[in-house]
């Protein structure tokens, strides 16, 4: 080649100048040197002109203690615009379960492992002494855990984290040490919504205080807080620290609501005063045939009405009719400001032009609440001598209050009982996913699913690799749940080939094999023996089939022994008896004092 056709080959390239006068030696450099910039202007362009083949940002939201039926897309009343909207772009799954208890389920979650397997056999708060010494009860995420946004971030990801973390208070066990690039995390199990009081304390005369930390570090909240706004803005703050650098991102927004305390603005709490005069009948009915509507349950759904132990609402009297209308009334506010701080997070990333290459996952933690936490310590006399929880000031800040069972069988709706019972109630939450680009749009599947299936989709769409039991030279344990990517995209009508899942806390135990459940719990809230139900025809689990199927119950009870051996589940004589978390027990004596 001359040096005349050397240069015409260089102008002749994209993007290059003619460099006349130039030796033929130095031309063919200029060749290469060119064609490596264009390869790489052409990689670089890729993703943009090839939207699918860009690695998904990814947005997790997981409410607390919200129930089966309370938002829009589930049946319930309370306005969630948002969210219903994210369920007409996605996937609103009727079968996917979680713990009954909200610390289990955030392990699982973030590990893809049983909870026994990474430090939460039980809630750090309700360890027992007989439990403390063995491994799997550490009440925090241990080293055997591999949080999935370590591997997402060792791929390229930023992670960012803003809400309620609840997997180990210490800073060894904060956020950045889980894999958060940033975080900004409210480390213990509940707090006040608008201040930094807690929800514990074993002195009648000492207010609680609650533990923050931004990226590990401790911090005081600010004087104009209120958590739902406050978590969504850390997260929008975060994700714009870095954006337009072409990375993509992993976002964790774990709200406090609907938890209690009930704590709601004003504005809020207005639209719903009055609005549950009727009562948890006329509600359960209302939301119920919703529900029907909207295929979520079955057209002859019958639902679980609630344990015998409860009033009624035409047993309450008329001061207990007010004070629960009000609580109900404040959740529900909670519930709508949640949903509008996703919808403010939502907006945001379409406004900076990434919310179409965005998976969004949302989910509740376990069931509704209809447990107190006033009886744990020296709780209930120092509400009664610091909180103000009249009628008026429910809601409000310095209230401390719950809203019972009565409200929380509603939340469960159609199920059995309620958060902390592995009946139906305590264990399926709502849950909506979607995907970005042309997959399964305004779709209700019924196929099983478990919070475990989370970390493995999130890495599948994400193209990282699940690390198997050994990561850097270190054991962990094995992610337990399958990707649900093929159900999304409809390439599969199933996540589990026969779904197979078994749970256990403090005693009270169920394990799921297809469609067939046994379930245990202590009296008066069970029977005390195992239970079985047809989930395919009896979700509420209204009739206990034991007796009349003993070789099905068998066949369980052999799946269930596989499972806890499996897990370094522990068990020991009146460990049930004993499951921790008061059920209300004084819950509606202590209406009685509202005024």
């Amino acid at each position: 080649m001359s040096a005349s056709n050397s240069e015409t080959a260089v102008a002749r390239h994209p993007g290059a100048v003619t460099i006349r006068g130039m030796g033929r030696g130095l031309v063919l450099l200029a060749v290469l040197a060119l064609g490596q910039v264009a390869i790489q202007a052409a990689q670089a362009a890729a993703p943009a002109a090839h939207g699918k083949a860009r690695r998904p940002n990814v947005l997790l939201i997981v409410a607390d203690d919200l129930g089966y039926s309370d938002i829009g897309a589930f049946g319930g009343e309370i306005a969630t615009p948002h969210l219903d909207a994210l369920a007409r772009r996605g996937m609103r799954m009727t079968d996917f379960y979680a713990s009954p208890f909200c610390s289990p389920t955030r392990a699982m979650l973030m590990s893809g492992a049983d909870n026994h397997q990474v430090g939460f056999g039980s809630m750090a708060e309700l360890l027992t002494s007989q439990q403390r010494s063995r491994p799997g009860y550490e009440g925090y995420l241990t080293d055997r855990a591999l949080p999935f946004p370590v591997l997402l971030r060792n791929a390229g990801y930023h992670t960012y984290m803003a809400g309620k973390w609840h997997l180990g208070v210490n800073e060894e066990h904060a956020p950045p040490r889980r894999g958060f690039e940033q975080s900004y995390a409210m480390m213990n199990g509940g707090a006040s919504h608008f201040d930094q009081t807690g929800i514990i304390t074993l002195d009648a005369d000492k207010t609680p205080t609650a533990l923050y930390r931004e990226n590990g570090k401790e911090v005081q909240i600010p004087k104009d807080f209120y958590s739902s706004e406050y978590f969504a803005s850390k997260l929008i703050s975060y994700i714009d620290g870095n954006k337009g650098d072409g990375k993509p991102f992993f976002g964790y927004l774990a709200f406090t609501a609907p938890h209690w305390p009930l704590q709601a603005r004003d504005a809020y709490i207005r639209k719903y005063e009055g609005r549950y005069d009727v009562g948890y009948e006329v509600i359960r009915s209302q939301r119920l045939e919703r529900m029907k509507a909207l295929g979520i349950v079955p057209k002859d759904m019958q639902p679980y009405v609630g344990n015998p132990a409860w009033p009624r609402w035409d047993q309450l009297n008329a001061r207990q009719q007010r004070a629960e209308s009000k609580r109900m009334a404040v959740y529900a506010a909670m519930v709508e400001e949640m949903d509008a701080q996703i919808g403010r997070v939502i907006d945001h990333l379409k406004r900076i032009g990434v919310y179409d290459n965005t998976a969004i996952f949302f989910m509740s933690d376990n069931g509704a609440d209809g447990n107190t936490v006033l009886d744990e310590g020296a709780t209930r006399a120092w509400a009664q001598k610091h909180r103000d929880n009249s009628l008026a000031n429910t809601g409000r800040p310095g209230s401390f209050a719950e809203y019972g069972p009565g409200w929380a069988q509603v939340g469960s709706t159609p199920h059995n009982m309620y958060k902390a019972f592995m009946y139906e109630g305590g264990i399926a939450v709502p849950a909506i996913f979607s995907l970005p680009g042309d997959n399964r749009k305004d779709v209700v599947s019924r196929a099983p699913a478990h919070v475990t299936d989370v970390a493995p989709t999130v890495l599948e769409l994400a193209g990282v690799k699940q690390p198997g039991t050994e990561y850097q030279g270190r054991q962990v344990a094995e992610m337990q749940g399958r990707s649900m990517q093929a159900l999304l995209t409809g390439q599969s009508a199933q996540v589990h080939g026969v779904f197979r899942r078994g749970w256990e806390l403090n005693g009270r135990r169920a394990m799921r094999v297809g469609d067939w459940k046994i379930v245990q719990a202590n009296k008066p809230w069970g029977s005390g023996e195992w239970e079985l139900y047809d989930m395919a025809s009896d979700r509420s689990e209204l009739h206990n089939l034991a007796g009349q199927h003993p070789e099905k119950l068998a066949e369980l009870l052999a799946e269930y022994r596989r499972y806890a051996e499996q897990n370094g589940v522990v068990e020991f004589d009146g460990l049930a008896a004993r499951p921790g978390y008061s059920n209300s027990l004084k819950y509606y004596e202590d209406l009685d004092e509202v005024r």
